[in-house]
């Protein structure tokens, strides 16, 4: 026995000839000239011809060979396959498997006597050893999936590997196993922005329904990504600016253009059909699976609806903080939505694209028109008209304009009334952009601000030093408020503050504040939303549901809230995006009225106080 441990433990020891004829030192041998291989390939040889005579060799060395050849294919797999995933392997390693690893076990075989039965134990070994191969890569490429599903599509090649691999061992259970493990430790935390995580669902969606068409091992990996999706406040919208936006990675927004994905019926294509694995979680034989990316992302998040009515808020920051009346762009996105999500989901968008073109040829005929009188003001005022049902609500912020801007904006708004009849304009004079000439000793600044920041600088042309209580009792701002907006021109050099709340004025460039190359557009740090905060939108809905309830218990007395709840979904449901409360949601509202004293709650019935 320690023979034939120490015959197949090692390397076969054979002298070679290289490309030139000259004689090459053996691996065995110390010295060409003391080479004793053939005489240790014939003893070789002859050992295991008694050993396969005796039907021993199986017993004494099967557990060896099978140790030295795993490691060999796991050595070789490693060294070639590893981070490289543009191209197929499995056909080198099978070709390598034949001539190298089977070609050895012959040649170990071939000392012995041929027979059937030899033959058929080496095609049965073949089989296993072409079984561990693709073991040993399948293991290898579920280890490195994640890095292989970023870099989809340039690692399509070893999707498809992994694919035939799959169909060829049972290792599906690892793979989501090893897979949900990588998301969550590389993926699944905060460290990670959100357009991160949805860029690499994305990346996940079209990598995984090449491994498995089924869609089902993507449904079971990814569930843990959606459901922490559904945590982050931002998902939807930063979903919605990838749809919209032209950045570097314009995966989303070419998935917009492509157009709505084809749903293919699996009992249509019944001659490639295969059934789903066994390892993955079941769904519905009733349920289609969508390959629509964009329709995978919207229902991770919640419904069509929401997905709208995020849309909307986002296009109404976009057309009113950039005041541009362009809209061609804006107007593609939206057709192209209309193409997934109907018409009738995005009208009040249609209309909110409207008014800005609307608003476009009324500024250009109020100006052009001198019996309106606006080419004689001193200051050139322009308006955007919205229609006020079919935008969503704007952030609520008082703002006291100089008496001089109130006077233009009236001269205006009699001029619009004079062009339409009936109608009249609210202004919103938080809302807007003012273009500035800022002339002081030595130097000329022209900036873009808010109204607000531009209030603010008007009052210290005719006095240069304020305090805080004194601006916020001119402008109507809060001071904590108002603080926050004198900030932008402490940024710019042109307002210091002095001593605890007074501020004056600095016509000289502050140390180290260099005005000089200042861009003509200055925003502040942080990028406000000009609209109002889901929760903010979310108490107004629910404020509107509570007239309703009044109207309802003054009527009936008394109801249950599941009778609320229906109720409301009746005749109180309605808007642009369709927002509804559930009635966990409508008990918490309801809850609350109860604890400011104006329900009261008995034996499972609400009713008004007496």
């Amino acid at each position: 026995m320690l023979s034939v441990s120490y015959f197949i433990g090692r390397r076969m020891p054979l002298c070679d000839l290289n490309e030139s004829g000259e004689d090459e030192r053996c691996g065995g041998c110390s010295e060409i000239e003391q080479c004793r291989c053939d005489a240790i390939i014939n003893d070789f040889h002859t050992t295991n011809r008694i050993l396969i005579q005796l039907e021993l060799l199986e017993r004494l060395a099967g557990e060896v060979l099978t140790s030295l050849i795993h490691k060999q294919i796991e050595n070789h797999v490693q060294e070639t396959c590893k981070g490289s995933f543009n191209q197929s392997f499995i056909s080198p390693l099978e070709k390598w498997l034949d001539s190298v690893v089977v070609g050895w076990l012959t040649r170990l075989y071939s000392s012995g006597p041929e027979s059937p039965t030899l033959k058929e134990k080496l095609n049965i070994f073949k089989q296993k050893l072409q079984h561990l191969l693709y073991e040993t890569y399948t293991r290898l490429r579920i280890d490195q999936l994640f890095t292989i599903i970023i870099d989809y599509p340039e690692s399509e090649a070893a999707v498809d590997d992994l694919r035939l691999c799959l169909d060829k061992t049972d290792l599906r259970g690892y793979l989501v196993e090893r897979l949900q493990g990588a998301l969550q430790q590389r993926l699944l935390h905060p460290g990670v922005n959100t357009p991160d995580i949805i860029t690499a669902y994305v990346h996940s969606i079209r990598a995984l329904r090449g491994l498995d068409p089924s869609g089902l091992l993507l449904d079971t990996v990814t569930h843990p990504v959606r459901q922490y999706l559904r945590c982050r406040e931002d998902t939807m919208r930063c979903v919605v600016m990838s749809l919209t936006d032209e950045g570097p990675d314009g995966d989303l927004a070419d998935e917009l253009a492509r157009g709505e994905a084809i749903k293919e019926d699996p009992a249509e294509n019944w001659e490639t059909w295969t059934p789903p694995h066994i390892d993955t979680v079941a769904k519905s034989s009733k349920e289609k699976q969508s390959w629509d990316i964009i329709s995978m992302l919207v229902t991770v998040y919640g419904s069509k609806e929401m997905f709208v009515h995020e849309y909307r808020n986002l296009l109404a920051d976009r057309l009113l903080t950039q005041y541009s009346y362009n809209t061609e762009k804006e107007i593609r996105y939206l057709e192209l939505l209309k193409l997934r999500f109907g018409d009738s989901q995005l009208h009040y968008c249609e209309v909110m694209l409207k008014d800005i073109h609307d608003s476009k040829r009324i500024n250009t005929h109020l100006h052009s028109e001198p019996n309106f009188g606006l080419s004689k003001q001193e200051l050139r005022c322009t308006c955007m008209i919205l229609s006020a049902q079919f935008w969503p609500p704007f952030k609520e912020e008082t703002l006291q304009l100089p008496q001089k801007i109130k006077d233009h904006l009236d001269v205006y708004t009699k001029a619009f009334e004079t062009l339409k009849g009936n109608r009249t304009l609210n202004w919103k004079p938080h809302l807007g952009s003012v273009s500035l000439e800022i002339e002081l000793k030595n130097r000329t600044l022209s900036l873009t601000v808010s109204p607000t920041q531009a209030a603010i600088i008007w009052y210290f042309q005719d006095k240069t030093e304020w305090t805080i209580d004194e601006l916020s009792s001119i402008l109507l701002i809060p001071p904590t408020i108002l603080r926050r907006r004198i900030a932008f021109w402490q940024s710019q050099g042109l307002i210091k503050e002095t001593t605890t709340d007074m501020f004056c004025l600095t016509e000289e460039p502050t140390a180290g504040k260099g005005l000089k190359g200042m861009p003509d557009v200055c925003e502040d740090e942080e990028t406000e939303s000009i609209t109002a905060s889901a929760h903010d939108q979310r108490e107004e809905e629910l404020q509107v549901f509570w007239s309703y309830i009044v109207g309802m218990l003054t009527n009936l007395d008394s109801l249950p809230p599941e009778r609320i709840h229906q109720m409301l979904k009746m005749f109180a449901a309605q808007g642009p995006a369709g927002v509804d409360c559930s009635l966990q949601q409508l008990k918490h509202f309801l809850d609350r009225k109860v604890r400011e004293h104006k329900l009261l709650f008995s034996g499972g019935y609400y009713k008004l106080p007496k």
